[in-house]
């Protein structure tokens, strides 16, 4: 975590959260009594079982499907549905195919009403930050899935959002790629300060980005454990082999293996 981060406001909360889909015998418990904060400007990572529940509750905090307990408050307002003071992330690019670049990035500012002038010019500034100037003008066919990415993570920082959420963002990029856009997402939040919750299967992903690491439970998905991530210098794939790296690393694998071996046992 940074240093004196816990002198910073809180920017989200999720209180006593719960969700359960379908009525009756039907019912499913997908979250319960889930608790999360996120302090202005952290990295803030969520590591779980398959099935625990973790989209579930990004899409709850994005606002594209509503709990049934509990509360999600971003800068102390309760949040009710979409909005634009959260950007969203996924696995999947959505970029416009017949856009191009510049122009898929600008797309949010022109759905605000944002003046042609100033929007290409804040599009210009996010494209430089994610690496592909000199491809303003290329479409997404023409571009590889790491690009794609960089292009979509363009876009949603453009719009300023108070929090970036990221789900699984990184998933459907070969290993190499994957690491340069860990690295690539480190270097913005350095230089851009934004606070971010991301979604991860992939513990050395947690591990190596994140001020802190939410374990969770299998379903029903609550908070099994919280841990601080203080590793020296900057992020890098150089970290992955630091002792401090691979001491956390061990014991999130170690209680991800206790809640699938106790899920397969039936305990």
């Amino acid at each position: 975590m940074k240093t004196g981060s816990s002198d910073r406001p809180v920017r989200l909360k999720v209180d006593h959260l719960g969700k359960v889909f379908g009525e009756g015998e039907q019912a499913v418990c997908a979250l319960q009594v889930v608790n999360l904060e996120i302090r202005q400007s952290e990295f803030v990572m969520i590591v779980g079982p398959s099935g625990c529940g973790k989209t579930t509750l990004i899409n709850i905090i994005g606002g594209l499907e509503q709990q049934t307990s509990g509360d999600v408050l971003l800068d102390g307002h309760m949040i009710s549905g979409a909005g634009a003071d959260r950007g969203m992330v996924f696995q999947g690019y959505s970029l416009f195919p017949w856009l191009t670049v510049l122009k898929n990035v600008e797309f949010g500012l022109k759905m605000k009403g944002i003046p042609a002038q100033h929007r290409e010019r804040t599009a210009r500034k996010y494209i430089r930050l994610v690496g592909l100037e000199g491809f303003e003008n290329a479409l997404p066919k023409q571009l590889s899935g790491g690009m794609k990415q960089r292009v979509a993570i363009a876009r949603t920082l453009a719009n300023e959002p108070e929090i970036l959420l990221m789900d699984e963002p990184f998933g459907a990029l070969d290993a190499q790629t994957r690491v340069v856009m860990q690295e690539l997402l480190a270097d913005i939040r350095r230089k851009t300060d934004t606070t971010i919750l991301f979604i991860t299967h992939d513990i050395d992903e947690a591990v190596l980005l994140g001020d802190r690491v939410y374990v969770m439970s299998r379903r029903p998905g609550s908070v099994r454990e919280v841990l601080e991530v203080n590793l020296p210098g900057e992020r890098s794939h150089n970290s992955l082999v630091l002792p401090e790296f691979l001491e956390i690393k061990k014991k999130i694998m170690d209680m991800l293996w206790r809640e699938s071996n106790d899920a397969a046992m039936g305990r």
